[in-house]
């Protein structure tokens, strides 16, 4: 479909392949662009204290392998998230937002997709909340400033689960540069845990959705649910958000440590595009 956009997870990749391979591979079998994936761990989070030098080869490799990063993943935020109940830590998300932001601005990232968690090691309750909802507005501030946007994830647990629950904090916040990036398996999850739809529930995100996550599930399992193996209806869901005028998508999957990896990245494409079909 011309109209369309499908972006690649960059972690669907083998983590030992470099940067600009990873840009190859997404090019090769056919996708629009690559999502880089900025995690709790050491390696991905160094990635926010690229030297000039360093952002300004990433850049190059992008112009030479004709294919861009348009989006960042953040779950940093996992291990430092806004609400925790610890300073130093709020300090640290705080931290970790802004050079996410500074790093989307000089790479060209359009996009930064964000946890929905003011804790996901820790408990969740009113004092996390209110820090979060608290930071949650410093960060929409700092990604103004740059003309990034800041979009939420809907996440495995009950805190942003669904987009509804997203969109409570985007109309607090009420700015255009804080808005929603679903994540189609996990309201998929929810949905079946509430007794729910997942029309309605897109629904009620219609003009704050910038793109979706299309990932497989399976009741209580988030990750790794090979595409067609999982009960996400991805015909009629895409139906709806296609008509809800959403354009940007993100084929969200893992390696597995397949040899032939990139069979996966192959097919994943094929799979979600006959979807689109009618």
């Amino acid at each position: 479909m011309d109209s369309v956009r499908i972006g690649l997870y960059e972690k669907a990749i083998p983590n030992r392949v470099p940067m600009k391979e990873k840009l190859r591979l997404a090019r090769k079998h056919g996708y629009d662009f690559l999502e880089m994936s900025i995690d709790e761990t050491e390696d991905k989070l160094a990635r926010l204290d690229m030297t000039n030098e360093e952002r300004s080869r990433m850049v190059s490799d992008m112009f030479e392998e004709g294919l861009f990063i348009r989006s960042i993943c953040l779950s940093g935020h996992r291990k430092y998230p806004l609400g925790s109940e610890d300073a130093k830590t709020r300090e640290k998300s705080l931290e970790i937002m802004r050079k996410a932001i500074i790093l989307a601005y000089d790479l060209g990232v359009r996009i930064i997709m964000i946890a929905g968690y003011d804790e996901y090691y820790n408990e969740s309750n009113e004092t996390t909340r209110r820090y979060f909802l608290e930071n949650l507005r410093k960060s929409v501030e700092m990604a103004a400033r740059y003309g990034i946007i800041l979009a939420f994830e809907t996440m495995e647990t009950e805190f942003m689960n669904t987009i509804e629950k997203a969109m409570y904090y985007v109309n607090e916040v009420n700015s255009p540069y804080l808005q929603v990036y679903p994540d189609l398996g996990n309201i998929t999850n929810a949905a079946v845990m509430y007794g729910k739809s997942v029309i309605d529930d897109i629904s009620l995100g219609e003009g704050n959705i910038v793109a979706f996550h299309l990932k497989e599930t399976v009741p209580g399992v988030f990750r790794e649910v090979p595409y067609g193996t999982g009960h996400v209806d991805f015909r009629n869901s895409l139906k709806k958000i296609l008509d809800s005028g959403i354009n940007l998508f993100v084929c969200e999957f893992w390696d597995t440590g397949k040899t032939d990896f990139e069979e996966d990245l192959k097919f994943a494409r094929e799979f979600v595009l006959e979807k689109m079909n009618p």
